[in-house]
């Protein structure tokens, strides 16, 4: 069956909202190779972002990278390609030091691999939690750090983000504030949101749950005593 370019970019949003990366994965190997020269930009962007998250889950992160590079993407799709970014460079960090990441960790490769600008709008982000609505949540939090349902609702109308959003915003702000208090506790990376703000859209929840193969811990051999 020939599809037509909008057709294709339809079949591969739908696929990527309900998660069926599996569907996805045989769908695109059926495409010719990429872009079509009719596709407009935006049927070019559902396929190349559908190529990306195929490419995170399979562990081809070079792939991942060049395709996030490669192309100026607009800014609904940031918060998945940010996040796939993201996670595909901590899932390496972690391989390389055969260990999970802590906060400090995850700051570090933050650092040295900021996010293009093909998937950055210039304004600083944290998980996708702009600045201006990190500034709007830490005021109220200041004023009221257990707002009610109807505030929440509120606040996610002004910040742009969701309802649930917002209450683990406040939920993991108050554990921040609490653990600081702790005699003996550190914070100076981790007292950020970075890494205490879930995902930013629905379109993540199936990589949360999927993530690339977990790394294996081999335990070291037992000690034998002579």
């Amino acid at each position: 069956m020939i599809f037509t370019a909008e057709q294709v970019a339809c079949v591969c949003e739908v696929l990527l909202q309900a998660g069926r990366m599996d569907r996805l994965t045989g769908f695109l190997h059926t495409l010719p190779p990429p872009p079509c020269s009719s596709s407009s930009p935006g049927e070019q962007e559902s396929v190349l972002k559908a190529r990306a998250a195929v490419a995170f889950h399979q562990g081809r992160f070079s792939d991942l990278y060049a395709l996030l590079e490669g192309f100026p993407f607009s800014p609904p799709s940031h918060p998945l390609l940010q996040q796939l970014w993201l996670r595909a460079h901590y899932t390496e960090a972690e391989r390389q030091r055969g260990r999970p990441l802590g906060a400090v960790g995850k700051y570090r490769v933050r650092r040295k691999f900021p996010l293009p600008h093909t998937i950055w709008d210039g304004e600083e982000t944290s998980y996708c939690f702009k600045e201006k609505s990190r500034s709007i949540l830490r005021q109220w939090y200041h004023q009221k750090p257990y707002p009610s349902t109807r505030e929440k609702r509120e606040l996610a109308a002004a910040t742009g983000l969701t309802a649930v959003q917002v209450s683990n915003w406040f939920k993991n702000r108050r554990q921040r504030d609490r653990t600081a208090d702790t005699p003996g506790s550190a914070s100076r990376f981790g007292g950020s949101d970075h890494d205490l703000s879930p995902p930013c859209s629905p379109l993540l929840q199936y990589h949360l749950c999927h993530p690339p193969p977990p790394l294996v811990h081999t335990p070291p051999p037992p000690h034998r005593s002579r």
